[in-house]
């Protein structure tokens, strides 16, 4: 598929149409991936979506321990005073 590069203010970008945001389901925000002489766009979605929701259910299970010490053996906490 061709598509035009708009002037948007001072820059530029693309304009989708809506069949392809339908498409792909694309929102507000979308991955650019520079790869290979390629551009390529993906749809992003809300990766931290219901988070809080999850980690209460965790505190309540228990289940959310550290995985490892917060302060290693060797950290000079002294530089910090």
């Amino acid at each position: 598929m061709e598509t035009s590069i708009i002037k948007i203010g001072n820059s530029k970008g693309l304009r989708l149409s809506k069949t392809i945001l339908e498409k792909y389901k694309i929102k507000d925000k979308v991955e650019l991936i520079l790869e290979k002489g390629q551009i390529i766009l993906k749809p992003i979605d809300s990766p931290r979506k219901n988070w809080e929701k999850e980690f209460k259910k965790m505190r309540e299970n228990g289940d959310d321990k550290l995985l490892m010490n917060d302060v290693f053996d060797d950290e000079n906490l002294g530089e910090w005073n």
